[in-house]
């Protein structure tokens, strides 16, 4: 074993501990974003509040920080984003309102477990600059588990219990006709669930488009990827449709339009014009909230979270939105959260938790934007995730779920892990953790002697 390691250190290779060492952050990322796509973990701990997951996050965290001979240990300086502040913000009143109102902690240790996910793959990307590709295949991987899942619900029409027909409504799946369509849910419990899932992590599988050179590799890639985008059609989900083609719009606008926006004028004046609308969007939901049943049962959620919001300015504790919302709303419909990410924090955070959970989504936007006017292609795959997310999620709240909400935290950390730590920054400080035009791998016969 020892000369096994000293052939190692002399060959300049790193020994067998290193690898395993190194293998387990990124191991660890594997597992959460694999569970996110398929659930293949149990719900129940192994001991205590142990679960599976948060096993393999505690197992990730410990060999980023021991430290191997050989191999330099992650930093306190490789975990740090912009969004510590109110990300400490947003678990510092969380845990108020959980403990000021005797709730039960899981929901409490549910946010910490995606939060610990988030700085996992932020110091992952920091101290493995070449993961990115992993992400990439990763992501790749999750879709097309969820999206073949889907294909094969409505190619061998298998019962979903959800069930659209006309104009895209809902319809009772055993009064079914001619022109009845099933709704694919993949590996989730609803259409709605897949079509966040799939808005989210389509455009960081594209990501993989760039991890061959080889035609065919990369037609294969391709066709993954467009399986991907027509099971989002498979859902019948509005949102998801909206959600999803404004993605690809930003996609394909962050990567031509955003550059040529040189002038500081213009960009300010693109920012204004973005937290106008989402000023318009939060004012419009208030004004049909407030329009009886204009939209249904939405329309009765909106209405009954801002009643509880004005009630209750600490909240009524995380994961109770949906109960309190239920017993608020008229007519014994049962809700499980607001269909709004903004208001069900509000309602179960209060004002400061709607306050840290929209600079959360400011920043992380923000810092995708600048990364993708640099032609970025974190930035560019990441700015058309969230805008999509984000869309959806003023009519829906797919985050509920514990796996699309670590999901989205750990997109957030893909995006932070490019961007400074700090706002002030010099001159050389800003990481380089994927080039604007990534170097595809080379493969086949290499020339002995080649230039690397």
């Amino acid at each position: 074993m020892a000369s096994e390691h000293s052939a190692a250190a002399g060959s300049g290779q790193p020994s067998a501990l290193v690898r395993f060492v190194q293998f387990v952050p990124l191991g660890a990322v594997a597992v959460v974003l694999l569970d996110s796509a398929t659930d293949f973990f149990p719900d129940d701990p192994l001991a205590g509040i142990l679960t599976p997951t948060r096993l393999a996050l505690l197992l990730g965290v410990i060999a980023l920080v021991v430290p191997v001979r050989g191999r330099p240990r992650a930093r306190l300086r490789d975990f740090r984003t912009r969004l510590d502040l109110p990300i400490g913000l947003l678990v510092a009143v969380s845990a108020a309102t959980t403990y000021r109102g005797g709730h039960p902690t899981a929901p409490l240790r549910g946010l910490l477990t995606v939060i610990a996910c988030h700085y996992l793959v932020v110091a992952v990307r920091r101290t493995r600059p070449e993961s990115w590709r992993a992400i990439g295949l990763l992501a790749l991987t999750g879709v097309a588990a969820a999206a073949t899942s889907a294909f094969s619900q409505v190619t061998n029409e298998t019962p979903t219990g959800f069930c659209r027909t006309g104009l895209l409504t809902d319809v009772a799946c055993d009064a079914a006709g001619d022109g009845v369509l099933i709704r694919a849910t993949g590996t989730f419990a609803n259409p709605n669930l897949l079509a966040a899932f799939l808005v989210l992590l389509l455009p960081f599988a594209l990501l993989a488009t760039v991890c061959v050179d080889e035609r065919t590799a990369r037609t294969t890639v391709v066709v993954l990827v467009v399986i991907g985008y027509g099971a989002l059609l498979t859902t019948f989900s509005r949102a998801g449709y909206v959600a999803g083609a404004a993605g690809l719009l930003v996609l394909g606008g962050a990567y031509w339009l955003a550059p040529t926006i040189a002038d500081r004028a213009q960009r300010r004046l693109f920012a204004v014009l973005g937290t106008l609308a989402l000023l318009g969007a939060a004012g419009a939901i208030w004004a049909v909230s407030r329009a009886g049943n204009s939209l249904g049962v939405r329309g009765q959620a909106w209405e009954a979270a801002l009643r509880l919001a004005a009630d209750n300015p600490l909240g009524v504790g995380l994961g109770r939105s949906g109960t309190a919302i239920s017993a608020a709303a008229p007519g014994g419909r049962t809700f499980v959260h607001a269909h709004n990410l903004w208001l069900n924090w509000l309602v179960e955070a209060g004002p400061l938790g709607l306050l840290a959970i929209t600079a959360v989504a400011v920043i992380a936007v923000y810092c995708a934007a600048r990364a993708a006017r640099a032609k970025s292609v974190i930035g560019t795959v990441g700015l058309a995730a969230l805008t999509g997310f984000f869309l959806m999620s003023m009519m829906d709240h797919p985050a509920n779920l514990d796996r699309i909400d670590a999901l989205l935290w750990c997109t957030l950390a893909v995006i932070m892990a490019e961007t400074p730590a700090t706002w002030r920054t010099h001159p050389g400080t800003t990481p380089t953790l994927v080039p604007t035009q990534p170097k595809r791998p080379r493969h086949g016969p290499q020339r002995v002697g080649a230039a690397g």
